[in-house]
């Protein structure tokens, strides 16, 4: 899956921004990256949200315990990877239908935060209990949610494109191609808010999320830690 949004979205980590700078590396545009996708995923659905969102997903080459998804609902817009051991209680808990699928449970999910927010994002988030990796667009309000299980087990990475857009996506090697070194793995366990602050663990609601440099040699820009989070292996 693929997520990309403009500077008057999103503002590029200043982490990644830096780490590009540090160590000049090929970069192509967000328009360029997205071609891309398109090229190497075959039957690829591309949504062109507003001016500064594009959104696509295929299911080439998916996990069939951690498949890919995406759907729209007032216009909030989500792509999925992954999912959910909980969704049944879930349902019953938004008074969704019995035939309603993660995707649509993470909209509502949304939603609810958004518009009455009976518990603070970290609680909404961490009541997910499963593989996944999500990225929601509410178009609307122009806001960004993004966020990842709690060990990471769906890779997301993120990364700048030539054009100063940000780009999520669980394919590494495609954005190492477009992003250079401005690029991370997302940290698992957390989720970034355009409304709520941008980067924070959902897990570790108190701890500091803090950006390590990388070496010249790595192929990432900086790395993401959780201040006194337990790393859990795959």
């Amino acid at each position: 899956m693929l997520g990309t949004f403009s500077g008057a979205i999103v503002s590029p980590p200043e982490e990644l921004v830096a780490a590009g700078s540090r160590t000049p590396s090929p970069k192509t545009t967000g328009a360029t990256l997205v071609n891309r996708f398109v090229d190497k995923n075959p039957s690829t659905v591309s949504v062109q949200v507003g001016d500064f969102v594009q959104l696509a997903y295929s299911h080439h080459n998916e996990s069939p315990l951690r498949p890919r998804s995406f759907g729209a609902k007032d216009e909030i817009f989500c792509l999925f990877q992954g999912s959910l051991d909980n969704l049944g209680s879930l349902k019953q808990q938004y008074g969704l239908a019995k035939n309603a699928n993660e995707v649509l449970l993470v909209i509502e999910a949304y939603k609810t935060l958004r518009d009455r927010a009976p518990y603070p994002a970290n609680h909404v988030v961490a009541h997910l209990s499963g593989d996944f990796a999500f990225v929601v667009f509410d178009k609307s309000t122009s806001n960004l949610f993004v966020a990842s299980d709690q060990v990471g087990k769906v890779p997301l990475y993120w990364g700048i494109t030539a054009d100063g857009y940000v780009a999520f996506a669980d394919d590494v090697e495609l954005l190492k191609g477009a992003c250079g070194k401005s690029l991370a793995s997302f940290p698992q366990g957390c989720y970034y808010s355009t409304a709520l602050g941008g980067l924070r663990s959902f897990e570790n609601p108190k701890n500091k999320i803090t950006a390590i440099p990388a070496n010249e040699e790595e192929i990432w820009g900086a790395t993401f830690k959780v201040e006194g989070a337990t790393v859990l292996a795959d």
